[in-house]
């Protein structure tokens, strides 16, 4: 039986000696172990983390971008193996797994870019003879806290700008599926990164508690559920870290009465069923606005019964299985309450069964019509392939609708109208819009992050929010008299 242990100082190896299996979940068999590492295990994390962070923070802006752009050509060459690895142990898609390591990739080609993205501001003469400049600096060891549904994009989202900005950092991935991290890791130090500079620590929420209890951590990003989103931006901050943490979601897609609808439909359900709905992005409700609702239902439904669902190693798989036996049964109640409440079932995912994989935790897309605000379904995170359709008369409603959720993630809109469009823009209260595309995730340049209950604290990732995440501002006012015999001031400098 494999063992996965940590990546402590550019070495894998770990003190504790509990473990927690690791399962593939298109055959639900134990495929490896992973530690639960206690105290002992951070210890030598954060030992080996600051004493490389006072390495590393001296490294120049441009030293650091080369290391990072030869990190990004290994990710390259190492693409399908790193695909297997997310693939094996979530149960995605090959395809889907390349596509979010490629999406990780964008961030790391991103910090590349460092030391123009360092750059300072200069004021000359702010005061006779005075001047003033501000820089950014690193924060010391940086920490992040990673979900399962993304186990190489979402880590990406975080160490690659953290490491950028000359910070150290420790990873700490989910423990269903640690594997990639650690490839990642490795292919950093092959790449030329110092040891120590970035460290991967496995475990439960018992090394979560002591990240967010340690002295020696700066900040720490987080992407999960918003229960413990919540729960780690309180206990963070509580301890004096800077802390970005992005929670759930539930994302409308508004189909108005002009949108092509077959373009509406594809999108709805690729952005509804893909990675087997589990994805913070995925959307949950479609929208039919106007008379358009009973096309669009048949229309979804009629193109969703010709997806594959089959483990990721049948390159004809449209969607694989969700990631556990625990998660299946819950999304299974979801369903159970949706029809219970009174919601239309009109594709029922339940009871798939592929022959030869009976054990895998395989559900087929899910479709719910005549949805209302007061149903469970519509108003939980349920992050799985269940799609509520909700009807609407307006678009006014339909706004409505969207801004009156708890959940402020992402939204879209499919329309031909552009005044509409930009009405929806303008005054839909959610993080991330889009237009006439399903899945509006911004690119690495630009920011990600939600509103409402989606994101607790006022940092987003990536893009110029992440650089300033992992940074602090120093300001400083300088002045070179003529003469320092001039006696003292007990006044601020003016002009």
């Amino acid at each position: 039986m494999k063992i996965i242990e940590n990546f402590i100082d550019g070495k894998v190896w770990s003190i504790s000696k509990k473990y927690s299996p690791i399962y593939n979940p298109s055959t639900g068999e134990k495929i490896s172990e992973v530690v639960l590492s206690d105290i002992d295990d951070f210890k030598s994390t954060i030992e080996s983390s600051l004493k490389a962070q006072e390495i590393w923070g001296n490294y120049t802006p441009l030293k650091r971008s080369r290391i990072l752009s030869k990190f990004k050509n290994l990710i390259e060459l190492n693409l399908d193996e790193l695909a297997v690895m997310v693939s094996t142990e979530h149960g995605k898609t090959i395809d889907d797994a390349k596509g979010s390591i490629t999406r990780g990739l964008e961030v790391v080609e991103f910090a590349c870019g460092i030391p123009h993205l360092l750059k300072g501001e200069f004021s000359q003469n702010v005061g006779t003879n005075i001047d003033s400049w501000s820089i950014r600096q690193p924060l010391g060891v940086c920490a992040g806290i990673t979900p399962f549904n993304f186990p190489a994009m979402v880590p990406m989202w975080m160490f690659p700008i953290a490491i950028a900005c000359g910070n150290s950092f420790i990873l700490k991935p989910s423990e269903k599926n640690p594997s990639c991290s650690i490839r990642l890791a490795e292919l950093f130090i092959e790449a030329g990164l110092p040891k120590g500079v970035l460290n991967i620590i496995n475990g439960n929420k018992e090394i979560v508690d002591i990240i967010l209890e340690s002295k020696d951590i700066s900040s720490v990003s987080f992407v999960g559920s918003t229960p413990v989103a919540k729960y780690i931006y309180e206990k963070g901050a509580k301890n004096l870290k800077r802390v970005q943490s992005l929670g759930g979601a539930k994302n409308h897609l508004i189909v108005m009465p002009d949108a092509n609808l077959d373009q509406a439909v594809d999108g709805i359900i690729g952005a509804a069923y893909g990675s087997a709905g589990e994805r913070c992005m995925a959307v949950s409700v479609a929208v039919a606005v106007g008379n358009i609702a009973d096309s669009l239902v048949n229309k979804i439904s009629d193109k969703t019964q010709t997806l594959k669902v089959a483990p990721f190693t049948d390159s004809k798989s449209d969607m694989g299985p969700v990631i556990s036996a625990e998660h299946k049964d819950k999304i299974i109640n979801y369903i159970n309450i949706g029809e219970k409440e009174g919601a239309k079932l009109v594709l029922d995912g339940r009871n798939i069964n592929i022959q030869g994989y009976e054990n895998g935790y395989f559900l087929g897309p899910t479709l719910f019509d005549k949805v209302s605000e007061n149903m469970t379904i519509y108003k939980e995170e349920i992050f799985g392939p269940v799609l509520s359709v909700v009807r609407v008369s307006s678009y006014d409603e339909a706004l409505k609708l969207v801004n009156n959720h708890k959940f402020g993630n992402g939204t879209s809109i499919y329309t031909s109208d552009g005044e509409i469009s930009r009405h929806f823009t303008t005054n839909a209260s959610i993080g991330m819009v889009g237009v006439n595309v399903p899945i509006p995730v911004p690119m690495a340049f630009h920011s990600f992050g939600g509103w409402k209950q989606s994101l607790f604290g006022d940092h987003t990732m990536h893009g110029t929010e992440g650089i300033k995440f992992f940074t602090k501002l120093k300001t400083v006012t300088s002045r070179w008299p003529k003469s320092i015999q001039e006696g003292p001031e007990f006044k601020m400098p003016t002009n």
